[in-house]
């Protein structure tokens, strides 16, 4: 601010500073949250730019501003202009993006059948539409079942469903095809998978990563940008000794975990609203304390999530208003808020340099 600014910009400005975001877990000074106070006509104006998405809570985040400022404003009339910046940030160092694509969030789990890719499709929905997912069981979830991806000038076309695009090796074969390739040939194979698609100008894509921490998952993280991982839980103690792998992988690979999500935490009955911990209690939390990451949710066994994934019909395209939805919102606004504060990719901005045997040129 200038030396001609109030007293009162000043103090605001320093609240400001103070505000602790939710989906940052840290004040807007801590997270660098770009933020501009200036006075005109009698009124406060106010303008931040967010990392993260904030759309679908404009309403409440402006509320929540407006308290937390209301005890230093003396009355004075406050103007607010919020507005959202995705960047593209580094997750796993040395790897070169994908055209279009700012950031790639891996689903994984250590184990299959833990509804990882029930998580994927919810998340990519969640992501304020602006998220697209690879995983070789989205056609089903997805209602592109038993379609064939179609190919124009090389590339290969993703599907858009719910608002979202999606690609999958299930669109590249028939539904009941079982697919005997070895692990590297799956891991090139889904590799090329995600470089020909022409995919559109994307904030994130999130990727539905095969179960384990094989070949295909370790070619997928060493060789695509992955700008960091969500790990996928159930509670027993079964679950939980794979998943360890799938910590100990992202962790050796040098790829950030963005947080842990506990998947059919508690059975609750639809008559009395008890709650029954079928596989056991409080796994997701011990995970995360275990390995120092943010437990971003616990979702429950439903029946609706299961009957509208197999539907084609994903929980969140298919009760936008519902207490499951607001879960796997509150989850997406959480993991895009982990993404904004990892380091900036600014590898885009920078000419490109050639080096032949007689000069050295510089492609812009």
């Amino acid at each position: 601010m200038s030396s001609g600014d109030s007293l009162l910009q000043k103090i605001i400005e320093e609240r400001l500073a103070q505000f602790h975001d939710a989906h940052l877990k840290l004040t807007w000074r801590e997270a660098r949250v770009v933020t501009s106070v200036t006075e005109q006509a009698g009124k406060i104006c106010i303008s931040a730019t967010l990392g993260y998405p904030f759309e679908s809570e404009k309403e409440t985040l402006l509320s929540l501003l407006r308290t937390w400022l209301l005890p230093v404003a003396n009355d004075v009339p406050l103007e607010f202009h919020l507005t959202s910046k995705i960047a593209a940030h580094v997750g796993k160092q040395g790897v070169t993006g994908l055209p279009h694509i700012k950031n790639m969030i891996a689903v994984a789990s250590g184990k299959g059948g833990v509804g990882k890719s029930t998580i994927s499709v919810n998340l990519a929905l969640a992501l304020a539409l602006d998220a697209d997912i690879y995983g070789p069981s989205q056609p089903a979830m997805t209602g592109s079942l038993n379609q064939r991806a179609a190919v124009k000038d090389k590339r290969l076309q993703p599907f858009i469903t719910h608002g979202i695009e999606s690609i999958s090796m299930g669109h590249l074969v028939a539904a009941n095809t079982a697919l005997s390739w070895r692990g590297p040939m799956l891991g090139k194979a889904l590799e090329q998978l995600l470089h020909d698609t022409e995919w559109s100008a994307l904030d994130y894509l999130v990727v539905d990563l095969p179960p384990g921490t094989g070949d295909v998952q370790l070619t997928l993280c060493q060789k695509m940008p992955v700008t960091g991982a969500v790990i996928v839980t159930t509670p027993q103690d079964v679950a939980l000794h794979d998943v360890r792998r799938a910590c100990d992988m992202f962790n050796k690979l040098s790829v950030p975990i963005l947080g842990v999500i506990e998947n059919m935490s508690f059975y609750q009955c639809v008559n009395c609203g008890h709650e029954s911990h079928l596989f056991g209690q409080g796994g997701g939390t011990q995970l995360a304390k275990e390995f120092n990451l943010e437990l971003l949710g616990q979702i429950p066994l439903d029946t609706r999530i299961r009957e509208q994934t197999d539907h084609g019909q994903p929980t969140v395209a298919a009760e936008p208003q519902s207490t499951l939805t607001h879960l796997f919102l509150e989850i997406a606004k959480q993991v895009a808020g982990r993404v904004a504060l990892l380091p900036k990719d600014y590898s885009a901005k920078f000419p490109k340099v050639v080096v032949t045997s007689d000069e050295v040129g510089v492609n812009s």
